[in-house]
């Protein structure tokens, strides 16, 4: 999401640092592009107008003009003025071990809500090492039970529903079965709607005096437009949420609208929803989104998803095979499936500083699959020693994985090349830019 934004201040950025003098003239046409592509991504005019304004007092005076580096205050001050539109700094979800929580979820419908309750599940347990009780509040969509019941058990988590009650007494009643089961506390998903009526506010209200939340967190699809302005104060109006959880970020859609929430509402963007799969799911960070945003990257975040799924000491044996060229197949394997629970290459490199927008080639995911096919038809000792895959074997292979000769050939050159440039690497050689497609290429 908001790539066409980050393309377009980038490239504002790059072309200040390319001048030989700055004056107020060149900061005034820069900002003005920077303030086209706001209103191109959706932002709303009256953030767009406080952000330009903002940055422009700053801007225009000696701070940046007599600077002996003006490029990099200019982009301090850009980034320090979008840092705070986003929100100024992270806040966590109010939920500490040991005291009994409620969450309630609201929002329209098709905004996610439902996938939402459980992402969120499966983050408090794993973030903050609580058991939660998941609350089917919503009993008028067909199958929205289910799909709860669904996703939860995937990830151990028990949903709470009765049959027959009304949305404020399944919570009110969840409420009471969580204190006697010993559960941590309670997210509630309720019911959305195509747009905010009396109804449906009215019944949030009764819930949320039946159960007392400690947070009420507005659900958003990220690709709303300059309706989820509209949208978010509605439900602050009536509910006063506690903040917003942006849904579908990796969408391609224009997305500033969201951003423009915080600001407009008062209301921080809590938590973001990055893709499909019930862990994709995180905090969200005002400065590592403005980072990415600016096409600085976002160190922070690429670390903390490598120290989740990497084990430290896993890591310092394969340093050892690595510099003894012992490197297998079956370590090989090991790592595509390291690869894939970080999530779409892509994504990874996005967060490398100046990587955005460069990739010139497309990493098909499906791939890693094929890869990983191809190796579990191999035998342990063909992992060990790739040497001994002859023709017949190669075959066989093929047939085992359902791919053709040709995919086990391709797998096993790129292979060899990975060794080469892993060893190239050990002894303190430099890759050189066509490297490292070829790297990820063979994965």
């Amino acid at each position: 999401m908001l790539d066409k934004l980050t393309d377009r201040l980038s490239g504002v950025i790059k072309k200040i640092r390319g001048w030989g003098s700055i004056n107020e003239k060149n900061i005034q046409d820069a900002l003005r592009e920077v303030r086209l592509a706001l209103l191109e991504a959706d932002v709303n005019y009256k953030v767009v107008k406080r952000f330009i304004d903002e940055v422009s007092k700053e801007a225009i005076g000696e701070k940046v003009l007599k600077s002996l580096t003006p490029a990099q205050v200019f982009t301090k001050i850009v980034y320090d003025n979008l840092v705070q539109l986003l929100g100024g700094r992270a806040r966590p979800i109010n939920v500490s071990p040991g005291q009994f929580f409620r969450v309630l979820l609201v929002g329209l419908q098709g905004s996610g809500k439902t996938t939402t309750v459980v992402k969120m599940g499966k983050y408090l347990k794993e973030n903050y090492h609580v058991n939660p009780l998941i609350v089917a509040a919503d009993i008028y969509r067909p199958a929205a039970v289910k799909q709860l019941e669904l996703l939860s058990s995937r990830i151990g988590l028990e949903v709470y529903y009765r049959e027959g009650l009304n949305p404020v007494k399944i919570a009110e009643e969840a409420a009471s079965y969580a204190r006697k089961n010993n559960f941590s506390g309670l997210i509630v998903d309720t019911a959305g709607r195509l747009e905010i009526d009396d109804e449906m506010m009215n019944e949030l209200v009764m819930i949320k005096k039946a159960i007392k939340p400690d947070e009420i967190l507005l659900v958003a699809d990220a690709a709303t437009g300059q309706a989820a302005v509209s949208i978010a104060q509605g439900f602050d109006e009536k509910l006063g949420i506690t903040g917003i959880i942006l849904s579908r970020m990796d969408s391609d859609a224009r997305g500033g609208a969201a951003l423009s929430m915080a600001y407009i509402t008062g209301k921080q963007i809590r938590f973001i929803g990055t893709g499909e799969k019930i862990a994709d799911f995180d905090l969200f960070y005002p400065d590592r989104i403005a980072q990415r945003i600016l096409n600085m990257g976002d160190i922070l975040t690429l670390v903390e998803k490598v120290q989740k799924d990497i084990d430290l000491e896993e890591a310092k044996k394969l340093e050892k095979k690595l510099k003894k060229n012992k490197f297998d197949l079956e370590d090989f394997l090991q790592q595509i499936k390291k690869i894939r629970k970080m999530g779409p290459i892509e994504e990874l490199l996005e967060m490398i500083p100046g990587f955005s927008g460069k990739l010139k080639f497309k990493i098909d995911e499906r791939e890693l699959k094929k890869a990983e096919a191809i190796i579990n038809s191999m035998t342990p000792e063909e992992r060990a020693n790739y040497k001994i895959i002859n023709g017949s074997r190669r075959k066989r292979i093929a047939m085992g994985s359902g791919t053709t000769v040709f995919d086990v050939n391709r797998l096993l050159n790129n292979f060899q090349q990975m060794k080469k440039m892993m060893k190239k690497m050990g002894k303190g050689g430099k890759l050189r830019s066509g490297d490292f497609s070829s790297l990820l290429g063979g994965i």
